[in-house]
């Protein structure tokens, strides 16, 4: 149980300080953090979790991420389900203490977006389905090769969770003003539920591509790499 543990608490982690950083200081006035912000916090949470809970679980602390280490030959499959029902509870229940927390603010008037992921009228920007479709897909799949090249038995010994924070920071820098970035079913769930916009709708979009990126990247990894399994 130590490393569904683990995941629970990884995935807690990212959520509260990747989404916390979004709702609570993004646009928090003339100090605020913004995209910039948004994103370093999203990629430090990870390198901090994936140094603190690597050596237990692996720090996936997404459900897609699990899918491609799978697929990559990383994880055994009686692992999968578990990894991601944990991943999705710690995620939830991260979203759950911002909402706690949120309510607690002077004229609270609603959650509004929650840092929630979206296309269309949901996008930051406006993105269509299909634009969104498609940077979920490629960005989650770049986001497999660098966390299976860089964790390699052949790769630089520990800084792996360095090129992997830095490169979800950069996806971040990428993708917020098209769909909020996502890459991560469990990040995008939890934060639905407490939305108050048409989140929960469009979130199928965030576990389909991100998983069908995850195997891409998976499948491109083993061939780079030559591996068998």
């Amino acid at each position: 149980m130590n490393k569904y543990l683990a995941e629970f608490l990884g995935t807690f982690w990212l959520v509260f300080g990747g989404c916390g950083s979004a709702v609570l200081a993004a646009a928090f006035p003339e100090l605020g953090i913004g995209f910039l912000g948004v994103a370093f916090a999203f990629g430090l949470t990870v390198l901090t979790g994936a140094y603190a809970f690597g050596h237990i679980s692996g720090a996936h602390f997404n459900p897609a991420v699990s899918v491609g280490l799978w697929v990559g030959g990383r994880i055994e499959a009686k692992d999968l389900a578990p990894y991601i029902i944990s991943q999705v509870l710690g995620a939830t229940f991260a979203a759950f203490i911002l909402y706690i927390i949120v309510q607690g603010q002077a004229g609270f008037a609603g959650t509004g977006g929650f840092a929630t992921n979206g296309y269309g009228e949901l996008s930051p920007n406006h993105f269509s389905l299909a634009s969104a479709f498609l940077i979920e897909v490629v960005l989650t799949a770049v986001f497999l090769i660098i966390i299976l090249l860089s964790t390699h038995k052949n790769a630089p010994a520990g800084f792996a969770p360095i090129a992997i924070g830095l490169t979800l920071t950069v996806i971040h820098l990428i993708s917020i003003p098209v769909t909020n970035t996502s890459v991560n079913p469990a990040r995008s769930t939890g934060v639905a539920f407490f939305a108050e916009t048409a989140a929960l709708s469009q979130l199928w979009l965030f576990w389909v591509a991100p998983i069908i990126g995850a195997v891409i990247g998976a499948i491109i990894y083993k061939v780079v790499s030559n591996e068998k399994n």
